[in-house]
């Protein structure tokens, strides 16, 4: 494809023959996305005919879209719980998919305290593949220059189990990382990076990002963007650097290597990296010594055009903290995936976050989408739902997506709430608008209102002994300190005044709670640093009726109030923080180790 093939494209002129043709491939996929849609199902309905689920539903060998909406029911993980678990346990039959399943991704949405495993096929690496290779491409068409250059992206990898069957189960990144596209992938001028992959690929978090930092500082004047998976993920890295400059700019003064490295690969690569340069150790110790830190990226990495870090859905709440740091540069979402399957791309990227919308690849699996009202909320196997396929969706609706991948789901809810924004072509254009039931999210971390009621619920047990209880409480995430935390309020029913529960008891009921939250955050608190100690904050008795009398003052119905599990806004924050009477910190980290798989 020649580049002038292009040339009169919507997306703009192509930086490079190579990028013409990742443009024309996006431009034939949404020119034609139902019929693409409809190839997509055939062929996963064909090549799955014989697998076991599909048998179950009696759709062997039929590959139309009204027999597989007519015979297929919608399901959730709880569905597929039985049959995954199987497949984890060793059998090789072909029960989801005629492929066999070569590992499993574990998804940060949780199910009864564990991470959810997605079976996945070796194929799905190259279609993941394929769409990270059409981001720069697209960021090319709004930054010139990129190939000047490096990304200074903090990456890492995460802990991994093994299945009692045998098969490797890790995050969807880790499984990437790890793998020969990503290991050995060809040169690129446009997709550099300042961290070496010894360096990404160090289990260990604190080595990690300890030689990442330090490339990223010893390349500074080559960095043209800054990166990382999640905002939350780019502010601790901030953290980092705030806690460590003096040791990593007395490896920069001297060209040596703190001893805590110790990972030999990784000792040995900055040993061929790592020269003695004062210069810039002066200039580091100069900007890092300073009280005031707004603006460091940009002092400190001077020619950053953008920030490639998702700031959508929760992430939002660190956008005003990036812009801080970073002297409002611009705040590029360049994807859209997840452990179930990879979406779409942006083909906005430099837009507002608050405008960032998704183009859907409809190569990429068969999607559904489930209007999302609130009497969806029940669907059972026995009626599967009118589902709207992906070219029919309606510009300001919010659809629940559901997905049939190529590894094996068929007709899965994953979870996330869309509204459509547009179309690009005939693909559909969508703002990501929040995981479903999703309360609290620091990092990767979830945790809906059932967990959140757990935890206080096992927490106030330790109460009991003084005649005390909780009568209400509510919680946010609070993401102003670099990592974040949970943040719960409580008010207390204390029927004896002089036996009330002091300080000691109430940091123990903040850590009976992180003991009670999923594995995902406790990996967050206890192996990435990415979670700080969970606080309660204990508020004056009738504070939660101040609150009902606020909701009601705008407009609530008395009858119809409920307390909200998490808040947000200003004034209500407001209001609970100023009759805070204590507040107390987790003392110690609750316990986690990587789950073995049962």
């Amino acid at each position: 494809m020649a580049v002038d093939s292009v040339l009169s494209s919507p997306l703009g002129p192509p930086a490079c023959e190579k990028d013409a043709k990742a443009l024309w491939f996006i431009e034939e996929m949404t020119r034609n996305a139902d019929s693409v849609q409809e190839r997509v199902l055939e062929e996963i309905l064909s090549r799955n005919a014989e697998t076991e689920y599909l048998r179950r539903f009696n759709l062997a060998g039929a590959t139309d879209r009204e027999t597989f909406k007519s015979k297929m029911p919608v399901v959730t993980y709880d569905d597929l719980q039985p049959d995954i678990q199987r497949i984890a346990n060793g059998d090789r039959s072909e029960i989801l998919s005629a492929h066999p399943i070569s590992e499993f991704l574990t998804s940060s949405g949780t199910s009864a305290g564990e991470r959810k495993l997605m079976p996945t096929i070796k194929e799905e690496l190259v279609r993941r593949q394929l769409l990270y290779s059409l981001l720069m491409p697209v960021m090319n068409l709004y930054v010139p220059g990129l190939d000047k250059g490096k990304g200074l992206y903090f990456l890492f990898v995460k802990a991994e189990t093994k299945t009692p069957g045998g098969l490797l189960a890790r995050p969807v990144l880790t499984s990437y990382y790890k793998s020969d596209h990503f290991k050995t992938r060809p040169y690129d001028p446009y997709n550099v990076y300042t961290s070496p992959n010894e360096a990404i690929l160090c289990p260990d978090s604190f080595q990690s990002m300890y030689t990442q930092m330090l490339c990223g500082l010893l390349d500074r004047l080559q960095v043209l963007r800054v990166g990382a998976v999640f905002a939350s993920g780019l502010l601790r890295a901030i953290r980092f650097l705030q806690l460590n400059w003096p040791q990593l700019t007395q490896d920069i003064r001297t060209g040596t290597l703190n001893q805590k490295v110790i990972d030999p690969s990784l000792r040995e690569c900055m040993g061929r990296i790592i020269k003695p340069d004062p210069e810039l150790a002066d200039f580091l110790v100069e900007e890092c010594s300073k009280e005031n830190w707004e603006g460091i990226i940009v002092r400190i990495w001077p020619n950053t055009k953008y920030l490639d870090v998702i700031v959508t859905g929760a992430m939002a709440q660190y956008i005003p903290t990036l812009d801080y740091y970073s002297s409002g540069l611009p705040l590029a979402c360049t994807m859209y995936a997840s452990s179930e399957c990879y979406f779409g791309l942006n083909l906005n990227p430099m837009c507002k976050p608050s405008k960032v919308s998704y183009t859907i690849m409809p190569n990429m699996a068969y999607f559904e989408f489930l209007p999302h009202e609130p009497n969806t909320a029940g669907l059972t196997r026995g009626s599967p739902p009118r589902l709207v396929d992906l070219a029919d969706v309606e510009v300001g609706k919010e659809y629940e997506l559901v997905i049939t991948t190529y590894a094996g789901l068929c007709r899965y809810r994953v979870g996330d709430i869309l509204r459509v924004t547009g179309f690009h072509n005939s693909a559909p254009q969508f703002s990501f608008v929040r995981r479903k039931n999703v309360l609290l999210s620091i990092d990767s971390d979830k945790t809906d209102e059932a967990e959140l009621q757990k935890a206080v619920d096992e927490a106030s047990k330790l109460l009991r002994e003084f005649n005390s209880s909780v009568v209400e409480y509510t919680s946010y995430a609070e993401t102003k300190s670099i990592p974040g935390h949970y943040v719960i309020y409580w008010e207390l029913l204390v029927k004896e005044p002089a036996n009330s529960p002091g300080d000691e008891v109430l940091s123990r009921c903040c850590l009976a709670m992180e003991e009670s939250l999923n594995s995902v955050y406790r990996q967050g608190r206890v192996a990435d640093n990415s979670i700080g100690p969970l606080e309660i904050r204990v508020v004056k008795s009738g504070t939660f009726e101040e609150l009902m009398d606020y909701a009601i003052s705008r407009g609530a119905s008395i009858n119809q109030y409920k307390v909200p599990r998490c808040v947000s806004f200003s004034p209500i924050m407001e209001l609970l923080d100023s009759r805070v009477v204590s507040a107390h910190f987790s003392p110690s980290l609750p316990h986690w180790t990587p789950e073995r798989r049962r």
